[in-house]
């Protein structure tokens, strides 16, 4: 293939796959002429990354346009010196005697051995503070997964104005919410910024940092630690040829792979369409409604108008059903209420224990798993208590921080259930060690659904994985929450005492 182009620059146009198979690398290598006396430069290393090419080889010429030097380069598989790419010494150009193919099978080779081991991002070049720390249990993760495809393979980036160890924390979560999606995260980067930069998010090189990261790991993902906007999505698209995902589409996508029931998934597609819609573009304005001469039309709708009008369409007809959904939901609610039932509601941090606690107080089969997100469709079941009184028990979708309004939204029938609760049962995960960042999260998000005035109770579950110090400074600092298991079962008896407590079984409601 030649392209031509002038003393400045040239245009390359978008580029086939030369090798089959699952090869990292292009399977094409570029040879470039330089007018003038510079040979490899900056530019092109970034062409050769961005492009994924063999390797790129530079040739200048004299004034007359004869050759006179070359000098080429090519990527480097994970090392400990943290070297992305190697350049060789210039030579007369008749002298080169390299042997390309053989290079880049070698290259090849190389990276394949070396992206099983890639947990760590490398400390960057520039200024800018990067992760690395590797997430719990991530060479064994990467390790199974080396056999699977770049889909399922990601390098997660976090970008923001929040101090280092908020950064890792979140990126920490970011990666169990990969997992959770069937995602492995195989290296990360972090980017502590004054202020984010509203078009591009972070700039070209330390992108380039992150195409190095996802060569070495194999990786086809790259999962930002935030929501991107719509231009930010766009104009990474333009730059790498890789799949660019935000913490809001990776959440999405956790709970389209959850849900279950007919209203589960309406609600989870009516999320991803109205995440979708402001995040369309076309790519052409040839077809656009312009004015076709006096009193004509033009040629129609483009195909991002067709595309905009019928996910519209689609968002109103859900929206419809979910109005249905609603209703009848209502009605059941308006059925309980009736029969003086007291209602009491799980509300907690996703994975802090809401659906086994559930399945020990009711003898439930909920669906358990130790994820986020394990479970999506709410439960509804009795809860018996002594002197024949009975307790309607529900169980919610787990909340988290940051969660995508689109979602908060799309399942308003669902967390309608816990405008009607008398009392709420906030679970927290005692063991884990992020637990007062998450209860606040729990906080700030009741806070958004205006129930911040419901009754609540404080439950730490898992409190058998706690020492005996641990549960001393919970009870001092919590002194009205209880100490409790799911799964041993530690602490129920005070967990029913203290439910009966709050709940006026002659009215229902509960009691300030």
């Amino acid at each position: 293939m030649v392209v031509v182009g002038d003393a400045l620059r040239i245009c390359i146009p978008e580029l086939p796959r030369a090798r089959e198979g699952a090869g990292r690398l292009r399977g094409l290598r570029l040879l470039v002429t330089h007018l003038t006396p510079d040979l490899v430069r900056q530019e092109d290393i970034m062409d050769m990354l961005f492009l994924r090419l063999d390797s790129v080889c530079v040739l200048t010429v004299d004034s007359r346009g004869q050759p006179l030097q070359c000098q080429h380069a090519h990527l480097l598989p994970p090392n400990p010196e943290g070297k992305t790419s190697f350049l060789h010494p210039p030579l007369r150009w008749d002298l080169e005697e390299t042997d390309f193919s053989a290079e880049a099978q070698a290259l090849e080779e190389e990276l394949a051995r070396g992206g099983a081991s890639l947990v760590f991002s490398r400390e960057p070049a520039r200024g800018g503070a990067a992760g690395k720390a590797a997430f719990p249990g991530a060479a064994r993760r990467a390790g199974r997964e080396e056999g699977r495809g770049p889909e399922s393979r990601a390098i997660l980036m976090g970008v923001s104005e929040k101090s280092r160890a908020e950064q890792e924390s979140s990126l920490a979560e970011l990666a169990d919410l990969a997992a959770s999606a069937g995602v492995s995260a195989v290296g990360s980067l972090l980017q502590r910024v004054a202020a984010v930069n509203p078009r591009i998010i972070i700039g070209k090189g330390r992108l380039a940092d992150l195409e190095v990261l996802a060569l070495q790991g194999n990786a086809g993902l790259i999962i930002f630690d935030g929501e991107l906007s719509p231009a930010q999505l766009r104009n990474l698209a333009d730059i790498t040829e890789r799949r660019v995902l935000d913490r809001t589409q990776l959440i999405l996508d956790i709970f389209a792979q959850r849900a279950v029931t007919s209203a589960g998934k309406y609600q989870v597609e009516l999320a991803q369409l109205q995440y979708m819609l402001p995040r369309l573009a076309g790519k052409t304005r040839a077809l656009d409604r312009l004015a076709g001469g006096i009193g004509g039309r033009g040629p129609g709708e483009t195909r991002l108008e067709t595309d905009r009008r019928r996910l519209r369409e689609r968002v109103a007809r859900i929206k419809a059903d979910l109005a249905d959904l609603r209703r009848q939901r209502a009605q059941a609610r308006s059925r309980r209420a009736k029969g003086n039932i007291p209602v009491a509601s799980l509300v907690g941090y996703t994975n802090a224990g809401k659906s086994s606690l559930l399945n020990r107080l009711t003898g439930s089969s909920v669906t358990v798993a130790n994820r986020l997100f394990a479970t999506l469709d709410p439960a509804t079941r009795r809860l018996r208590f002594p002197q024949e009184r009975e307790l309607i028990l529900t169980d919610t979708v787990g909340f988290i921080r940051g969660l995508p309004k689109e979602l908060m939204e799309a399942f308003q029938a669902t967390l309608e259930e816990l405008e009607e609760a008398d009392l709420l049962l906030h679970v927290v995960d005692a063991s884990h060690p992020e637990r007062d960042m998450r209860m606040a999260a729990v906080e700030d998000i009741l806070v958004r659904l205006r129930l911040q005035d419901t009754p609540r109770l404080l439950l730490f579950n898992k409190a058998d994985l706690l020492a005996r110090e641990d549960l001393c400074f919970l009870q001092g600092r919590h002194p009205e929450a209880l100490l409790l298991s799911a799964l041993s079962g530690q602490g129920l008896d005070d967990f029913a005492r203290a439910v009966c407590g709050r709940i006026d079984w002659e009215s229902g409601p509960a009691l300030p």
